[in-house]
């Protein structure tokens, strides 16, 4: 098991290698509603999500479907895989229904459906060595298998293909990136591993006031070799991934990301911020006098870079 968890950490670190002024693509697919009130829900969740990326973060590749079809989706995301290279982060969002029939997940859009597959298959062109697939619907837990890998992480809205009931989760991961209280570490950034906690706790919120039994219970796996979890584990290394990887910059660290002057200083205010995560979870692997001196020169480090960026 340690062995197992020091080869998970030596990955991650590898990717908190990569620039933190890489570019990033989002791409959010809003399907098939059925009915007036889910088409309404599902263009308004995907609306303001697009218009929350565009604005926060102007040098995004921002692409947004609605009332999609396989065609559109399929296209959208040929044309990320011909433009994304190796060090750009790729965040796919799924907004709609789906299904799943015991053996295969597909997503519900105008015309023919989609598979996990046929998603998995599209993603794969992508070049990014950081991806995330957040998918929100009923059912979605029955994709995670055919959609994890190493170096892409995947939400899913269900813990299996048998909550098959429409899911409230989409409506709070969307809020979680517009809401300042999603950030836990109060670090001015919401990581997916952030928002996914916020949107977990108000799901379960929700049926909890409306006095209902919960049929939807979000998983997340991020190493590309478990089974999906609800919660982090220092002892497995999942949720390391989703913690290091960030969705949405707030207030004055926006600011700086956007000003060339701060850019390389932010660069190392975020990669330090990584390598404390990751050396939290590579505590149990390392010796304990060794730990706390990396940590703590890491943090010292951080304290200086953070002061320079304040000025």
């Amino acid at each position: 098991m340690r062995a197992r968890l020091f080869a998970i950490v030596l990955a991650a670190l590898m990717l908190i290698a990569i620039p933190a002024r890489a570019g990033i693509y989002y791409v959010t697919v809003a399907g098939l509603g059925g009915e007036p009130d889910y088409e309404q829900e599902f263009t308004q969740l995907a609306s303001n999500l697009d218009k929350l990326l565009k604005s926060s973060n102007p040098d995004a590749d921002v692409y947004t479907l609605t009332d999609a079809t396989r065609a559109q989706m399929t296209q959208v995301l040929a044309k990320v895989a011909s433009a994304a290279k190796p060090d750009d982060d790729f965040v796919l969002i799924l907004i709609g229904h789906g299904t799943f029939d015991g053996y295969q997940y597909k997503f519900n859009l105008v015309g023919p459906d989609i598979t996990a597959d046929e998603i998995a298959r599209l993603c794969d062109q992508i070049q990014s060595k950081r991806q995330l697939i957040v998918n929100t619907t009923e059912a979605s837990g029955g994709s995670v298998a055919v959609l994890q890998r190493r170096g892409r992480a995947v939400i899913a809205a269900t813990k299996d293909g048998n909550e098959k009931n429409a899911t409230v989760f989409a409506r709070y991961f969307v809020q979680a990136l517009h809401d300042p209280e999603a950030d836990l570490d109060k670090n001015n950034a919401i990581s997916a591993m952030e928002a996914f906690e916020y949107a977990q706790r108000h799901t379960a919120d929700f049926y909890d006031s409306q006095k209902r039994l919960a049929t939807e219970h979000a998983v997340f796996e991020d190493t590309g070799e478990h089974q999906p979890v609800r919660a982090a584990s220092t002892d497995t290394g999942e949720g390391l991934f989703l913690s290091n990887f960030t969705l949405i910059r707030l207030g004055s660290l926006q600011e700086a990301y956007n000003n060339p002057a701060k850019r390389a200083l932010l660069a190392q205010k975020e990669n330090l911020e990584r390598k404390i995560d990751t050396l939290k979870y590579q505590k149990a692997a390392m010796p304990q006098d060794e730990y706390k001196q990396q940590l703590t020169e890491s943090l010292l480090e951080l304290a200086k870079v953070q002061e320079q960026l304040d000025k």
